[in-house]
């Protein structure tokens, strides 16, 4: 860290950017001598943040700082429905609480809710508002599972490519960004770099000034793509056919590596077979590319070396999502381009970080609640389902006809309390109208705990007012590097605003939960994610405490790593990471077979194809609704936010003014329909509608239209992209489908 004069009244403290994005930079804060934050900037010390920050948290003190903040606990009005609130004037429906009186209420309430229809009619719903170990599963786990509350499925943004991933090579790591320089060609696979993984860029840079190409598969001309060497516009979720086509080239042409695929890899000659079938014409046909493409684009990769694949999880954001993601990371074990420093892939680095999340999550503590077993399962991509079908059907009555106790079924209740934090679904889960409709019902108890009034405060209970990563302590990996960084707190949390880790701690110990783990400090907690001074599922002791312990981390790659050294440097590398390291290049494997695998048996076992293939997803141009639905849908995410964070930020909406409420639509699709750049549109589906206006830019394909997220009470009708998108899962790790899509559109 820059050093700060000893006379000079400002400090400098080591931070962790945690909102959801590979980079997780290191950050450097200046605070003044009243503690105000005054400063941002990228930790230069960092190999990969070197020194600079993204567009968007480069203004972050703007958040940090909103007149907007939610300060104070705040509960619902009687009589105030919960309807979507005008934005500035929330407050209208809440009255200001203290804590105590929150806590009690919320407690007494959960407690009423469990007794009354079981405590799995409790749903906490949560995702990656911060990806920091303790902010984003921690003390909250232990809450829920000690409670006895459903279980949240985490899937909604890479649980099928994660999934393929592993099916593929066991463990989600790939290759070094920092070796992303060396390449020579690099393949940015649905992977809008210069919008969302930033500080990999200059890598591209350097790499290109020394004669590397860039080459960019995705279906939108994002801001990478514009800068590309070559934009391949393929059609949205065509990408198992490309990558099973470019391997039918590879094999017919013999540019395989055989050294490499006997030595690492199974189940090569029944890949071999698969792909026969994915002629270069054939795979044209659904791709929209030339047959001579599908073949240029197969050759320039197997014959370039070092050849690295940057592939991102929007590719798997389809019904054949998994599928595409293992076809496509099986493209460098078959031309053994792990073998080349700056070759290989990499889809997410976070499977190097080996945190003790047994002692950090307490999954030990569901025996311990009502249910003795642990609870049922809710997918959060369901949540729509959940909130209006799930247990609804159950209810009985009596023979004079009136209302008995919801029965318990093998499904279980019906959702009676929702409990969000870490998340926005009124805005970012799919099937938009359903979810609304869900968290509109008077019966359901709904808690959320945010920073700002959103999309899903506004039919909130209680509102709680949560911390910015600058006003706590916190620990974190990374899925785009191999360094693991301590957060510390820089500035006091603003008003009365709390960590996660305090509220659940706080929660439990009100719901008369007895175990010491809820008395758990955030410093204790950290040192059982690194493994220090605990052993089992027991109490923590006062070694976990902070009071004595400066040992090493016991966790596999984190050996070296003490707490104290890593306040004093602020982010350390994993072990493995070390100079000149290369991921797949010897044995074992962690797969069951001990090798890389083209075939699973895992999905053999459980009756699936256990080769990648390319299905056609039903909500697709090949599919049965294409007839009254012909064109294909892409709700983007926005580029100045990060999902719906900073989407309520005038500075940011300002940076992506040019794009809302925009629907870009290819000419020819919209002389069809007589649409004129400018015209307000209407596009639409079975599920919902939405009014835009056409934006004809050359952004899409013929046949695919794409419009941005945003929060639906910032749009004049209040909707947003995903009254569109369906709950219809991935076909590996049941996943969220937000690319697979069929709409209509029409002049308004």
């Amino acid at each position: 860290m820059p050093p700060v004069a000893d006379s000079s009244p400002l400090r400098v403290i080591h931070t962790v950017c945690s909102h959801d994005c590979p980079d997780s930079c290191g950050v450097l804060v200046t605070v003044d001598a009243e503690g105000r934050a005054i400063k941002l900037q990228g930790d230069p010390a960092h190999p990969v943040t070197r020194g600079f920050l993204c567009g968007k948290v480069a203004k972050y003190l703007d958040r940090v700082y909103s007149p907007d903040r939610v300060l104070h606990p705040l509960k619902r009005k009687p009589g105030a429905a919960k309807a979507q609130l005008v934005r500035g004037r929330e407050h209208e429906a809440f009255e200001r609480i203290g804590w105590n009186e929150a806590l009690d209420g919320i407690a007494t309430r959960l407690k009423e809710t469990a007794e009354r229809y079981g405590p799995e009619s409790i749903l906490p719903y949560s995702y990656a508002g911060t990806i920091a170990l303790l902010g984003y599963g921690s003390m909250d786990r232990r809450f829920f599972y000690r409670l006895g509350a459903s279980q949240l499925d985490r899937t909604i943004c890479s649980e099928a490519g994660g999934v393929a991933w592993n099916l593929v090579y066991g463990k989600k790591i790939g290759t070094p960004t920092e070796d992303f320089g060396l390449a020579k060609l690099i393949v940015a696979w649905g992977a809008n770099i210069h919008g969302n993984n930033i500080h990999l860029w200059p890598l591209i840079v350097e790499a290109r000034r020394n004669g590397a190409r860039l080459i960019v598969i995705d279906p939108y001309r994002t801001r990478t793509a514009a800068l590309a060497d070559w934009h391949i516009a393929i059609r949205p979720g065509t990408d198992a056919a490309l990558a099973l086509g470019m391997m039918h080239v590879i094999l017919r042409d013999g540019l395989e590596d055989r050294e490499y695929i006997d030595r690492m890899t199974v189940g090569f000659a029944q890949l071999a077979g698969r792909v026969r079938d994915y002629t270069p014409e054939r795979v044209a046909a659904w791709t929209g590319m030339t047959a001579g493409e599908v073949e240029q684009l197969a050759r320039e990769y197997a014959t370039t070396r070092p050849a690295v694949i940057r592939l991102n999880y929007g590719v798997q954001r389809n019904e054949n999502g998994g599928a595409s993601v293992r076809a496509i990371v099986m493209l460098p074990a078959l031309t053994g381009a792990w073998k080349h420093r700056g070759g290989g892939a990499q889809l997410s680095t976070s499977g190097g970080f080996a945190w003790n999340k047994k002692d950090v999550e307490r999954p030990d503590l569901m025996l311990a609640s009502p249910l003795a077993r642990p609870a049922r399962m809710v997918n959060m991509c369901e949540l729509g389902q959940a909130l209006t079908e799930l247990g609804k059907d159950r209810e009985q009555t009596t023979g004079n006809g009136e209302q008995k106790e919801e029965s318990q079924t093998q499904e279980g209740p019906r959702v009676h309390a929702l409990f969000v934090y870490n998340s926005n679904p009124g805005a970012v889960a799919p099937n938009h109208n359903a979810v609304r409709r869900g968290l509109a019902r008077p019966d359901l108890f709904t808690v959320v705990h945010d920073i700002f009034f959103n999309d899903t405060t506004d039919y909130a209970d209680y509102v709680l007012p949560a911390t910015t990563f600058l006003e706590h302590t916190d620990i974190q990996g990374a899925y785009g590097h191999y360094f693991v960084q301590l957060s510390n707190q820089a500035i006091e949390p603003p008003g009365e605003a709390r960590s996660n880790v305090w509220l659940f701690g706080q929660l439990g110990q009100r719901m008369g939960f007895d175990e010491d783990c809820f008395r758990d400090t955030p410093e204790a907690i950290i040192r059982q994610g690194l493994g220090i001074g605990r052993s089992g599922n027991g109490p923590t002791d006062n070694s976990a405490n902070g009071h004595g312990s400066n040992g090493h981390s016991t966790n596999a790659g984190m050996e070296h790593i003490t707490l104290e050294e890593l306040r004093e440097r602020g982010h350390i590398p994993l072990s493995f990471h070390r100079e000149g390291w290369q991921p797949y290049t010897s044995g074992p494997v962690p797969t069951p077979s001990g090798k890389i695998e083209f075939t699973s048996g895992e999905l053999a076992a459980q009756g699936l194809d256990p080769l990648p293939a390319y299905v056609p997803p039903v909500e697709s141009r090949w599919g049965s609704g294409a007839e009254r639905y012909p064109l294909e849908f892409l709700g983007r995410k926005g580029d100045n936010y990060m999902n719906s964070t900073f989407a309520n930020l005038e500075g940011h909406r300002m940076m992506e003014a040019a794009n809302r409420r925009r629907l870009e639509i290819h000419p020819d699709d919209a002389r069809a329909r007589g649409i004129a750049d400018g015209d307000a549109v209407r596009i639409f589906n079975d599920r919902g509608s939405l009014r835009l206006t056409a934006m004809i830019n050359g952004s899409v394909p013929q046949g695919v239209v794409a419009g941005r997220l945003d929060w639906a009470k910032l749009h004049p009708e209040g909707e947003n992209v995903n009254v569109l998108t369906s709950e219809r899962l991935t076909d590996l790790g049941r996943g969220a489908t937000f690319y697979s899509v069929l709409v209509e559109v029409e002049k308004a």
